[in-house]
């Protein structure tokens, strides 16, 4: 393994390591990362070989992992990295939008799945997002980089709030439950399932249960998958009347 350490960052900036066995790519991800004043990489690599090793040495934060790392299989190296340290965030690098690959890699704990022709912008904000204090997971893709499999063409985010709300609304829960679940307010549920409806781009709860786990970013509830009334729906009007 061809691995380049960095001098001591900022205390304060996050710490990245950069893994593509394409040399120019790296060294130019790099230098976009490093001319943010609160990001830095502590390391770069070609390969997964010995790469965790060098993230316990580094103390990184992030991960820009290339998906076509020859000789890895990519989900089973995000598996092992994630179950080694669980608060690592891996963003997965790529020139294919493969939906099938991009699920298999969200289920093994990747943070976000970024295609290489995004803008300069949406890499370091997802970055950033991922080790946020409310971390999100990013997908970016053209907007013909994949089929209809629930995802949305562009960045699309999930927060683990809005995952453990919609995780609920799975188990056909109320929006009045859920709020006694999650020690939050009604009118909290209804927003977070607006935010969810409009990043999933669904029209109803079980439209956006159903396309979440597709994706995969909710497991499936053992109960059944709970029938949509109007007065679920968080763009209704009315009111839910109690539930005891």
């Amino acid at each position: 393994m061809l691995a380049t350490s960095r001098p001591e960052p900022d205390g304060r900036a996050i710490r990245i390591v950069a893994v593509d066995d394409h040399s120019l790519l790296r060294d130019a991800l790099c230098r976009l990362i490093e001319a943010e004043s609160d990001l830095t990489i502590v390391a770069d690599t070609e390969s997964s070989e010995g790469l965790a090793e060098l993230i316990e040495r580094t103390r990184a934060q992030v991960v820009l992992l290339d998906v076509e790392i020859p000789g890895s299989h990519a989900p089973t190296v995000v598996g092992e990295l994630t179950r080694r340290f669980p608060g690592l965030h891996v963003l997965m690098l790529s020139m294919h939008g493969d939906a099938q690959l991009v699920q298999e890699l969200l289920a093994q704990g990747a943070r976000g799945y970024l295609h290489k022709s995004v803008p300069r912008e949406s890499l370091l904000s997802a970055i950033r997002n991922s080790v946020a204090r409310d971390p999100q997971v990013t997908i970016a893709l053209p907007s013909s980089g994949m089929p209809d499999t629930g995802f949305a063409t562009s960045a699309q985010t999930l927060s683990p709030r809005e995952r453990e709300v919609l995780t609920l609304a799975a188990e056909a829960l109320s929006n009045r439950q859920i709020a006694t679940r999650l020690s939050i307010t009604e009118g909290t549920v209804k927003r977070h399932l607006r935010n969810i409806f409009e990043k999933l781009g669904a029209v109803s709860r079980i439209d956006a249960v159903n396309k979440a786990i597709d994706a995969r970013l909710i497991r499936r509830a053992m109960t059944s998958r709970p029938e949509v009334t109007e007065m679920e729906n968080p763009r209704a009007h009315r009111k839910t009347p109690p539930k005891d």
